[in-house]
């Protein structure tokens, strides 16, 4: 294996999450541990098939008047989730201000279509009528960096400030990016994540390349054959480690790679899969022993769960506790590395173990320890959380929570 510096750890200071569950962890953290799916019957739009999806049907904020040329989906779901106050989301961003000063707080967010729900509506409109709504703003609504900015704006911030799109990864690869402005000592704290919201390309999109499952997905089931695509946001104030915070979890390490075997599927080796969860091993100076739970990327396409099946057995081996999670919330595309990454967080801060709603019999050909029904008071302490998106863009997270 190729040498790789140490990561410096950050500390998670606070983390929030909106899916199809709802809004705020406490929401997640009850589907989970009852392992209840979300998935339901479309209603933002209409599709000329049927599948469910993991929307969110609870109604969202209005974004203030003076941000009002960012107002869209992306930004309602991400301003839904910064306002839950019992996740202390936002007071601890005012807390770190205080602390540190906005100029050495960023802003990175991933996402894999943003704004475009309104797009599409707005040409929905320029088709019917002849000319696109006036208060249609492509930059600030549709483009992939209006959500961080938005966010930025929202919380009076004037630190680095943009967003990063590598399909089903993004979230998980902006926490990377986070981690890493810290440890350069380019600022004190970051707010990261991912953001993603439902709209008609994806689900005709992923329908039309055959990815989309009619029925309730199945992730490492020998009859799943597709995804259910969901929304929803997750979001992490990661800052630089100090006494204050010695309490908190870190984000050891993130893995990455990008193996570009083909366009839209992973090698089927796994070899991008298991580079990523290797580099991360690598970075975080662990061994796959010290692996104590893995939340896999696990969509429940034939392809990719075979591919990442292959890559965690030759890797952790076959007695490591892994599940996939998105039988609850969907896949929620460039917010899933984020999403789960709270997954992960609630799993190590409450001590529990996810398990895989949908999955009714393994794959023969998977040789993981795949965990159908939630396990709860397991002793965790080290947890892997896997992103994978199209094109080869791979990362694979290590978080880590010392219970004294």
């Amino acid at each position: 294996m190729s040498h790789l510096p140490t990561a410096i750890p950050v500390a998670v200071t606070a983390y929030t999450s909106v899916c199809a569950a709802g809004v705020g962890n406490e929401n997640l953290q009850a589907a989970l541990l009852t392992n209840e799916t979300k998935l339901g019957r479309l209603t933002l739009f209409d599709v000329a098939f049927s599948t469910p999806v993991g929307e969110l049907l609870t109604d969202l904020p209005e974004i203030k008047p003076e941000l009002n040329i960012y107002d869209s989906r992306n930004a309602r779901m991400a301003l839904a989730a910064l306002n839950h106050a019992p996740d202390d989301l936002r007071q601890t961003i005012e807390r770190a201000k205080k602390r540190f000063g906005g100029e050495r707080i960023g802003v990175i967010i991933g996402t894999s279509t943003s704004g475009l729900y309104e797009t599409e509506a707005a040409y929905c409109q320029l088709v019917e009528r002849g000319q696109l709504p006036d208060d249609f703003h492509f930059l600030t609504r549709h483009a992939y960096q209006a959500t961080p900015r938005f966010l930025q704006l929202e919380l009076g911030l004037f630190g680095p400030c943009f967003a990063i799109s590598t399909a089903c990864s993004s979230g998980a690869k902006a926490i990377g990016a986070g981690q890493r402005l810290i440890a350069n000592g380019v600022c004190d704290a970051v707010l990261v994540g991912g953001v993603d919201t439902l709209c008609r390309l994806t689900l005709r999109g992923f329908h039309s390349l055959d990815l989309v499952s009619p029925n309730q997905c199945q992730p490492m089931d020998k009859n799943r054959n597709g995804i259910n695509i969901g929304e929803g946001a997750g979001l992490l104030l990661l800052e630089k480690p100090a006494t204050a915070n010695n309490k908190c979890p870190r984000i050891l390490a993130v893995g990455e790679s990008s193996d570009a075997y083909h366009m839209s599927s992973p090698h089927p080796e796994g070899y991008g899969a298991e580079l990523a969860m290797t580099n991360a091993l690598l970075q975080a100076n662990l061994q796959p022993s010290d692996i104590d739970y893995l939340n896999l990327h696990a969509t429940a396409t034939p392809i990719n769960d075979s591919v990442e099946a292959k890559a965690v057995f030759a890797l952790l081996g076959d007695t490591l506790p892994v599940s996939g999670t998105k039988g609850i919330t969907g896949h929620t595309l460039g917010a899933a590395g984020a999403l789960e990454a709270v997954i992960g967080l609630l799993a190590l801060s409450h001590q529990f173990i996810p398990g895989t709603h949908g999955l009714t019999e393994t794959d023969q050909n998977c040789r993981c320890r795949v965990i159908k029904d939630p396990i709860t008071q397991q002793s965790l302490k080290t947890v892997m959380s896997n992103s994978f998106g199209f094109g080869g863009n791979n990362a694979s997270m290590i978080f880590n929570h010392e219970h004294t």
